[in-house]
């Protein structure tokens, strides 16, 4: 068994799976967010980060050259920096939203009486 992790680690296939289920992931993610309707480039932009710094990793378990896992690193920055600017631009965004005036049901002061009626 122990052969059988050294090998793997050696030859990157531990990388390889790990990817496999990354890509997965970002598969099941995008479906889920299609159905809901929600945005996922940051998402799919953190996922590329993690995939970059594991390929990075990847590059140096089968000894490639520095410039190999120096450009994967550099591809997880770029990637990791387009996460930050898409969640900054949407924090910015829903802060520029105004906020809601009036109560609805939704509110407290709703829940609260809707809560006491239960008891």
């Amino acid at each position: 068994m122990e052969g059988w992790f050294a090998s793997w680690f050696a030859s990157g296939r531990i990388i390889d799976a790990i990817l496999l289920l990354v890509a997965v992931e970002a598969l099941v993610l995008a479906w889920i967010g299609r159905r809901r309707g929600l945005s996922l480039p940051s998402l799919m932009a953190n996922l590329a980060s993690g995939a970059a710094l594991m390929l990075a990793l990847r590059a140096a378990l089968v000894g490639a050259s520095w410039i190999a896992v120096a450009g994967w690193m550099l591809a997880g920055l770029v990637a990791h920096l387009a996460d930050l600017n898409l969640r900054f631009r949407a924090a910015t965004a829903q802060r520029r939203t105004p906020a809601q005036t009036g109560t609805t049901s939704q509110t407290a002061a709703f829940t609260r009486v809707t809560r006491l009626k239960q008891l």
